[in-house]
């Protein structure tokens, strides 16, 4: 057997959880250390998944670890920036948890680094992994749809007060950037994006508010409408307060046909008025974050294309920092499209 894939975890979250199940059921990786700024934490953490050693410093894990093939990342939003910096410095690759940074300058400086040090950085946006999210997204692609004229997307979710609670940092703006929108809507929006790819969102419309938790500076709550270089129009909703939580949707309608997407438990996307034919992801895992994982080892050992590299992460920050610019102001506000340059 060749050898393995090895990476390492820092931060050992409910996130990372998933991780560390989606590498017992893929053979091909192996994590070789873990990270948490609380020692018992990184402990239990090593312990429960058979990790043979844990660390409460990066620094101290990449020195005591040499020769890790990649580094995860699930920590606070604040934390990316600099995190994510000093791996591509040490020229190790990064998979890291949305959103890349909170800032538009930071996550295109980044960018800029990866691209100066030969390093890859995947942002983990899964739902362009998730099996139904993948074929609506192509099929808009392929132009099955016909010309996109619109699409929405809504998560109508629900956090307890241990959300806030237990991880505080996600109470503030400086270290979260925001609440639902950035922290759990950001993906359906990027999936949408990614599906209409051609376009580029030009201006922002946003409302958000704190409905429930009152006493937090970002929003449980929140609207907004993107306005695209065509003339066509995106839409979405994010809630943590919707009671019960329901599964998130992903609407696309086109000239030809309209594309519906409901997940991301028990994934499945409907194709009304055309007649698609269903690309899958190529990737075969049992959901869509360890087909993300795996995309990500495919990327790192053998080039193949990874559909959430650091510059694919661009549009959607750009996207949510303008829903929110308007949401502060009350007015149209426009999207900063010098991210463009990355894609090139």
């Amino acid at each position: 057997m060749a050898k393995r894939f090895t990476i390492a975890v820092v931060g050992c979250g409910d996130i990372s959880r998933y991780i560390a199940l989606g590498v017992k059921l893929n053979p091909r990786i192996r994590i070789a250390a873990c990270v948490d700024s609380v020692e018992e934490t990184a402990l239990a953490f090593a312990k429960r998944h058979g990790i043979p050693r844990h660390f409460t410093e990066t620094a101290e894990m990449y020195e005591g670890v040499p020769g890790i093939d990649a580094v995860y990342l699930a920590v606070p939003h604040y934390l990316h920036h600099g995190m994510i910096t000093d791996a591509v410095r040490r020229g190790i690759p990064v998979f890291c948890e949305k959103p890349v940074c909170t800032s538009l300058h930071d996550a295109m400086d980044i960018c800029r680094m990866a691209r100066e040090e030969g390093v890859k950085v995947g942002i983990n946006y899964q739902y362009r992994y998730d099996s139904a999210c993948y074929a609506m997204a192509r099929a808009a692609q392929r132009g099955d749809l016909g010309d996109i004229t619109y699409g929405r997307c809504n998560l109508p979710w629900y956090r307890d007060d241990d959300y806030f609670g237990l991880g505080r940092w996600r109470r503030r703006i400086e270290t979260a950037g925001g609440g639902t929108l950035i922290t759990q809507a950001s993906h359906i929006l990027d999936a949408l994006l990614w599906a209409v790819r051609d376009k580029t969102p030009v201006a922002a419309q946003g409302m958000t508010a704190q409905r429930r938790f009152r006493d937090i500076e970002v929003e449980d709550l929140c609207m907004g409408t993107l306005e695209m270089d065509d003339g066509s129009i995106l839409g979405i909703s994010s809630s943590m307060i919707a009671v019960p939580e329901q599964p998130v949707s992903i609407e696309v309608y086109g000239s030809k046909g309209t594309g519906i997407y409901t997940g991301p438990e028990s994934p499945r996307v409907r194709f009304l008025g055309a007649k698609v034919k269903r690309e899958k992801t190529g990737i075969f895992a049992f959901h869509a974050l360890f087909r993300s994982l795996e995309a990500f080892r495919r990327w790192i050992l053998f080039d193949e294309p990874y559909l959430t590299s650091v510059e694919q992460s661009l549009p959607v920050l750009a996207a949510v920092l303008a829903v929110y610019a308007s949401a502060r102001s009350g007015r149209r506000e426009p999207v900063d499209t010098r991210y463009r340059d990355f894609l090139k």
